[in-house]
């Protein structure tokens, strides 16, 4: 208890630390009107007589006045301003009984207050967030009171000796959704248990004033910083932000101290409870943010880029986080645990908080919209393959064959070619391992080309020619000039993909009993967690080529797509994964040799001359 009581009086005095910087900027406020003050009551007085004092009083009133109204407009947009919070999907007591159940017996074992409500992220994270700010409403009846009655207007109607009693509500408990699906029981309350027992010091009335005084100022730099086009609006912008920002470089260090007396705190409260069970719950907690990261990159990144949704994403990272410990030998145990009960048994209906956090999720890291819509849907698992997986491949290699076409390459060569007409995968590997030509290379149509669909004939002649690079693109790791170009084309096409795609707005539906995601936030800021990077010219182009092979494998081969739930979008040929096609793409996208893909082609009985179906 040592360390618990000293992590709560370091927290207690840099809390009032704090509350000292927003007594100082009170009293440098006040100070002008307590010198007018002064003034009138000498001259009040018989004393500080003559002209020159009689100016000073109007001089120091006049800057009173104006210091007051700018520190009550400071004031008031502190107070007022709504303070960040993290975007979560609530959970209602009704939908998670269980749940709450669980963390208020958690609490009683701390002895700490209970959250006041529970919510989820999808991030593997947890935490407590104060959404107690007169922005965001009064706080709730407290319903232990016994001179409360039912809630409601009519229960209170008479009630004029007894008027209910407000009670500063505790925070919000986030929990990280993959948390519920991935962690049994017992390893949830242990993960748990430092979160919960940090709600003890928001019941305290310094650090919660600190607290609602630093958020304030946060917001404050918020609100200065959406700047107005009235040059008076500007002004008054610039100095409520340099005021904020002040009073932060003044509390900063102050308030970080104090978050850290109170994390030690809450962290040797929590040891008595579930001590063992909370080494090995830690080691989930790092292995399900692994796996959460693949599948968002791997998984579901594909599909919101195609405007699909995965509906149940935290199911999705079980299978992942699975596949995961069959693979890892280090996780050689943990596939063990799902013979226990999962957390989200916890929950009334899983499925429908599952497609809540998994829009949120798609909101977050994509920035795609609120609701679903016609360019905007949910996808199953089971659809996934069908939906996604065969989608993308024909779609980039559509796009593959129309940079072709616009760079005036002929659609096939040879006697083998059954249909003079299609797309093959003969012509994109022709293409890349040809010689590069010494002088020029022909030059992209600004129309971006025919369709690969297109039933006419490649140009007899190639466009005028244009200055070519004199150099490979050794920086996208492309070792032929051939190459260079394509990746150029693809990338002109893609941004002509991107200007020419509408704008997403979601179409209204009925009501469909899924969760709502509160509270709102700023529409322009997303994504807030992008997780596309900037795809290089070697990654661009070997993501279409293999787009290309794939679709020769379903078409020709027999081939079927599939779902890695680690590495994504898969090839099934005899029902395996295909896991070797990879280096021989690179093969011939960085060095132009087609012969390592060509064998592997052979083998696999695919017919890279025959035409295949795109998009």
């Amino acid at each position: 208890m040592g360390v618990v009581e000293g992590g709560a009086r370091t927290a207690r005095s840099r809390a009032l630390a704090v509350l000292r910087v927003r007594s100082r900027a009170l009293a440098v406020a006040l100070l002008p009107a307590a010198l007018a003050v002064v003034l009138l009551a000498g001259g009040s007085a018989g004393h500080l007589l003559g002209r020159g004092w009689d100016l000073a009083r109007w001089v120091v009133g006049v800057v009173a006045v104006v210091v007051l109204l700018l520190a009550a407009g400071v004031g008031l947009v502190v107070a007022r301003a709504r303070p960040a919070m993290t975007p979560t999907v609530p959970i209602p007591e009704e939908s998670a009984p269980d749940l709450y159940r669980l963390v208020r017996d958690l609490a009683d074992r701390l002895d700490v207050p209970a959250p006041s409500a529970i919510a989820l992220t999808p991030d593997c994270d947890s935490w407590l967030e104060d959404r107690t700010h007169p922005a965001h409403g009064p706080p709730p009846l407290d319903p232990r009171d016994p001179r409360e009655g039912p809630a409601g207007p009519d229960a209170l109607r008479g009630l004029s000796s007894a008027r209910p009693r407000r009670r500063a509500a505790a925070p919000v408990l986030v929990i990280g959704s993959p948390f519920l699906w991935w962690m049994r029981v017992g390893e949830l309350r242990a993960v748990l248990a430092p979160v919960v027992a940090g709600t003890e010091p928001s019941a305290q009335p310094d650090i919660a004033a600190a607290r609602r005084f630093v958020r304030g100022l946060d917001a404050a730099v918020a609100v200065a910083s959406t700047t107005g086009r009235c040059p008076l609006s500007r002004s008054v912008c610039v100095g409520l932000g340099w005021v904020a920002r002040l009073l932060l470089r003044g509390c900063r260090e102050h308030a970080a101290e104090m978050e850290r007396g109170v994390a030690a705190a809450a962290a040797e409260r929590a040891q008595a409870v579930d001590y063992g069970l909370r080494i090995v719950a830690q080691e989930q907690v790092g292995l399900a943010y692994a796996g959460w990261d693949r599948l968002l990159t791997r998984v579901a990144l594909p599909a919101w880029r195609m405007g699909r949704w995965p509906s149940r994403l935290d199911a999705g990272v079980v299978a992942a986080l699975t596949e995961l410990s069959r693979r890892d030998r280090l996780a050689e145990g943990f596939a063990s645990r799902l013979g226990e009960r999962p957390a989200c048994d916890l929950l009334e209906e899983p499925g429908a908080v599952d497609e809540a956090t998994s829009l949120l999720a798609a909101r977050l890291f994509h920035g795609g919209p609120a609701e679903r819509g016609p360019d905007w849907s949910p996808v199953d698992w089971r659809e996934y393959p069908d939906e996604v997986v065969d989608r993308k491949w024909r779609t980039d290699a559509a796009r593959l064959h129309r940079v072709l076409d616009a760079l005036g390459v002929r659609r096939s060569s040879g006697p083998a070619a059954t249909d003079p007409h299609g797309p093959t995968l003969a012509r994109v590997m022709e293409h890349l391992s040809a010689p590069s030509p010494t002088s020029a290379t022909p030059e992209l149509s600004e129309q971006g080309g025919s369709s690969a669909d297109d039933a006419g004939s490649a140009p007899s002649a190639p466009p005028p020619p244009a200055t070519a690079p004199t150099a490979p693109d050794e920086e996208a790791g492309l070792g032929t000039e051939r190459g260079a170009v394509l990746v150029a084309g693809l990338s002109a096409e893609l941004a002509r993909e991107e200007a020419a795609a509408p704008a997403v707005s979601p179409a209204p539906e009925e009501d469909t009993g899924r969760l709502p995601v509160t509270p709102e936030w700023d529409e322009g800021s997303l994504p807030l967690f992008p997780l596309e990077p900037p795809r290089t010219g070697r990654e661009l182009l070997a993501d279409h080529v293999t787009a290309m092979v794939c679709c020769a494998a379903m078409d020709t081969a027999g081939a079927t797509p599939g779902l890695d739930w680690l590495d994504g979008p898969a090839l099934l040929i005899n029902g395996e994964r295909a896991t070797d096609l990879g280096p021989r793409v690179l093969a011939l996208v960085e060095n132009g040799d087609p012969v390592p893909l060509r064998t592997w082609l052979v083998d696999s009985g695919i017919r890279p001359e025959k035409p295949v179906r795109l998009v």
